[in-house]
């Protein structure tokens, strides 16, 4: 192993560097303060690395995104949102038997306790399907008791319970919200459809899922699954390095997810598309205003924390925004607004030398309103995806031999000591 060489006040110490397997490298500084007394400060954490992980690897630069090897390119469209969460989880894709316990376990934990159907009465009929989303997954610690074990079989089967129940709270969120009896799921159906089963089914009516809905939607799930150690992921790793119950660390998760900077962007970006077209459509002038200093508008939906050149997810989510709106027959005016919006900053040298693309949150709000989805529901969306990721993370954190509770160090700038009068 290589190591640095440091000198703090005459004291030369020397740190480990670590290398991953795509030859990223970061220096070792857990020696650091013991031996100097100094601890580094990061703002934000952009340059600093948390854990070592093997679940998902990212090169903003040139816009790579892989889950355990695999590229998005190859995963997106190509494989089943399940087989990926099994994927994120496990580290390989299911085999045959694999596969079938999986989805048997899916189907079979899909339904919630009744009593806490009654949870959903609480809330006001203009709560924020977030709030709720957050606060029922809470809930389900109440109702699993054995959620505190460190047995392996129960982790993996809460694993499973978070991935099947999650989605059904979330339907019942939009359900109550728009006033509509709650649908059962139906364990002939697979994940996906299960979903747009409890979402839009009439009670009365056999569903069936428009097959371009259900391919849209697994896409878009698969696309958000993981993207290493962003805000929420953290959150969760955070949360749950204190041991806390799974339920527990993934609500943390769902909380931190809901904020306009990281979830909550796609949502500000229809918001963004509307107030445009309410303005003659006149995307030019909303430009000039984002290249304004003295503007405090902003073009949603352009550039990343991560990604400095096109994000890998943006280009397969805006073919399949083209291929959704074609084949249900909507023309949808957001979408033209946006292409022009996205042609400008793929040309505009101010958005080139920054980086500014279009990112996942650009194209994935439109694919929504297309399926139906409402927009305050878009950030559950992001967090249905989001989950395989937050569990493997949650998962691999647990089983890591440098397990230990986070406790990140500060630098104090306030008074010095003081005394009272």
């Amino acid at each position: 192993m290589s190591s640095i060489k440091l000198n703090i006040n005459g004291k030369e110490i020397k740190l480990p560097v670590i290398k991953g397997t795509e030859n990223e490298h970061g220096i070792n500084i857990t020696q650091l303060r013991k031996e100097t007394g100094y601890i580094t400060l990061d703002p934000g954490y952009a340059n600093t690395g948390a854990c070592v992980s093997n679940i998902t690897f990212i090169d903003g630069e040139k816009g790579i995104l892989r889950y355990r090897g695999y590229p998005i390119e190859q995963l997106a469209g190509k494989v089943s949102f399940t087989d990926t969460a099994f994927l994120l989880l496990n580290g390989e894709f299911p085999n045959i038997s694999e596969k079938n316990y999986f989805s048997k376990k899916l189907r079979q934990h899909a339904n919630i306790h009744e009593d806490m159907k009654r949870f959903f009465d609480g809330f006001p009929l203009n709560a924020h399907p977030m709030a709720t989303l957050s606060s029922m997954v809470t809930a389900l610690s109440a109702f699993h008791p054995e959620s505190e074990s460190e047995d392996e079989e129960i982790i993996e089967l809460n694993i499973i319970k978070i991935l099947a129940k999650v989605k059904t709270i979330a339907a019942y969120s939009y359900r109550k919200f728009n006033g509509l009896p709650f649908i059962y799921p139906d364990q002939e159906l697979n994940y996906v459809e299960n979903f747009l089963h409890m979402m839009f089914s009439d009670s009365q009516e056999e569903f069936h899922a428009d097959p371009v809905l259900v391919d849209a939607l697994n896409l878009l799930l698969i696309l958000h699954a993981d993207h290493e150690q962003n805000c929420s992921t953290s959150t969760v790793r955070l949360a749950g390095s204190s041991k806390s119950n799974v339920f527990g660390a993934i609500s943390s998760g769902i909380s931190a997810l809901w904020g306009p900077l990281h979830g909550g962007a796609n949502q500000a970006v229809i918001e963004m598309l509307k107030k445009i077209r309410n303005d003659n459509s006149d995307y030019k002038k909303y430009v000039q205003m984002a290249k304004d200093k003295k503007s405090s508008f902003r073009l949603m939906g352009f550039g990343h924390r991560v990604y400095k050149n096109y994000d890998p997810r943006a280009k397969i989510i805006k073919s399949a925004a083209d291929k959704v709106l074609q084949k249900l027959k909507i023309n949808d005016p957001l979408l033209d607004i946006a292409k022009e919006l996205e042609q400008i900053a793929l040309e505009d040298e101010y958005f080139v030398q920054r980086g500014l693309y279009p990112n996942v949150d650009f194209y994935s709000g439109i694919i929504y309103r297309a399926m139906g989805i409402p927009t305050n529901m878009f950030t559950v969306m992001f967090a249905l995806g989001r989950l395989p990721g937050w569990l493997a993370h949650w998962k691999e954190m647990l089983n890591s031999p440098d397990f230990k509770i986070n406790r990140p160090r500060q630098i104090y700038n306030g008074h010095k000591k003081r005394n009272l009068k």
